[in-house]
């Protein structure tokens, strides 16, 4: 059950987090329980977010992808550092080939002991990077609203995809104010007009075709054009 508090009393990393996360609608947040991530999931609890514990980092990184196929909003899961983040990679590349739209929080080593040897140091950045739309690591706590924001933003951006941001042990257990309203999510079904004349050309084949065809692909699916696609045929 959610807490109220005053929205610019100072709270820890991970209650930033999940009030970004239910401001926008998400109500499971998919996950291994790792140490790193435990004011995530203190804050969760706090906001009234489910926690969906797998017994795998892929379980929950797939089932993130699932939630967003069948939804149509943006799946969320937590992986530990190191290891936990590796072990999501393939759903992240799944996610990237299907255009699912979905966030992955990572948990990190501690930002004031980076280069020590910290319990499953490794910097994710170069590894998720060519799977996702945006990798990002927050460094200070007072950015983490903004990043959540635009991570869950960017991951419905045309084309939709996963993103990801991973948050530093010291970072997200630090305090820091709210202040900032959360901003709009991008509507999927309001991509840019489409061009007149390949719409027009693409009328002509039909009209003329003997046996049209119509692939209707994932993008239309993303962008909500189901019903313009049963008008049309």
């Amino acid at each position: 059950m959610s807490t109220e508090t005053e929205p610019t009393t100072q709270v820890h990393g991970g209650r930033l987090v999940a009030r970004r996360l239910r401001a926008h609608g998400v109500t499971k947040l998919f996950t291994l329980s790792g140490g790193h991530l435990f004011s995530i999931y203190d804050g969760c609890r706090e906001e009234g977010i489910d926690l969906v514990d797998v017994r795998h980092e892929a379980s929950a990184a797939f089932a993130a992808e699932g939630w967003a196929k069948v939804t149509r909003t943006p799946g969320v899961c937590a992986l530990t550092a190191g290891p936990g983040v590796t072990n999501g990679m393939s759903a992240l590349g799944s996610a990237q080939q299907n255009h699912s739209p979905m966030l992955v929080l990572g948990g990190r080593a501690p930002q004031m002991r980076w280069g020590q040897g910290s319990l499953q140091e490794i910097d994710h950045i170069p590894f998720v990077r060519p799977l996702v739309k945006s990798a990002t690591t927050a460094t200070a706590t007072a950015d983490i609203p903004g990043l959540v924001d635009e991570a869950l933003a960017e991951s419905l951006r045309p084309y939709s995809g996963p993103t990801f941001v991973d948050f530093p042990l010291d970072v997200v257990f630090m305090e820091a104010r709210d202040e900032d309203a959360p901003g709009e999510l991008p509507d999927p079904a309001a991509g840019a007009a489409a061009d007149g004349a390949a719409i027009e050309r693409a009328g002509r084949l039909l009209r003329e075709a003997e046996r049209p065809v119509i692939m209707a692909g994932t993008n239309l699916y993303w962008g909500h054009g189901e019903e313009a696609l049963r008008r049309l045929v």
